[in-house]
């Protein structure tokens, strides 16, 4: 079994800002492989089923960004897993828009919310799937996160959205050195 966890934050009026592109990888993967965000355990939103030959669970963590770990312990803790077998999906502020990047394991790099996890899993081995919002122009990095992206940015998001849901599914499929190959040599969407 894997957990692939979504990093984002509860409520509609974080919904469709840039911080909440994990959440919408785990939306997208659970719309391809029909399955429901019908339970709440783990003080997360759960859909439970398979990817490919993979018994999963999706998680969305209903705890705010910077405390997704306490979420992520007790699906851990729960589930008796090890932090390998849980995968992350969430944002990089490093990255252009609609780069998609896929790691076996790394540091926080700044994200409190990787952070949060690494903490509870008290490891940083697990693997993670980068999707690219890019820098603010101007304006301070927690009000570029917490902003819905314009338009044209929302285009490339939607594509990269696709990307990264093609990844979690190769590491799930293939394993991550796999998706590592395939992806983090290729060009962003533009």
């Amino acid at each position: 079994m894997k957990v692939v966890v979504g990093l984002g934050n509860p409520g509609s009026s974080y919904a469709r800002t840039r911080h909440n592109v994990g959440f919408w990888v785990v939306d997208r993967l659970a719309e391809r492989h029909r399955l429901r965000f019908s339970r709440r355990e783990y003080k997360s939103q759960v859909a439970r089923g398979r990817i490919g030959a993979e018994d999963v669970v999706l998680l969305k963590p209903q705890t705010f960004m910077n405390a997704c770990g306490e979420a992520v312990g007790r699906a851990r803790r729960d589930l008796g897993l090890d932090p390998h077998e849980f995968l992350v999906v969430y944002d990089d502020l490093d990255l252009g828009v609609g780069r998609v990047r896929v790691k076996a394991e790394s540091g926080a790099g700044g994200h409190h919310g990787v952070e949060s996890v690494i903490e509870a899993l008290g490891s940083k081995a697990f693997p993670r799937v980068r999707i690219g919002v890019g820098r603010p122009p101007a304006s301070g990095a927690i009000d570029y996160l917490l902003e819905p992206p314009a338009a044209e940015e929302l285009r490339i998001l939607g594509a990269s959205v696709d990307q990264a849901a093609d990844a979690v599914e190769i590491v799930l499929g293939e394993g991550v050195v796999s998706a590592m190959n395939r992806f983090n040599g290729a060009p962003g969407i533009s």
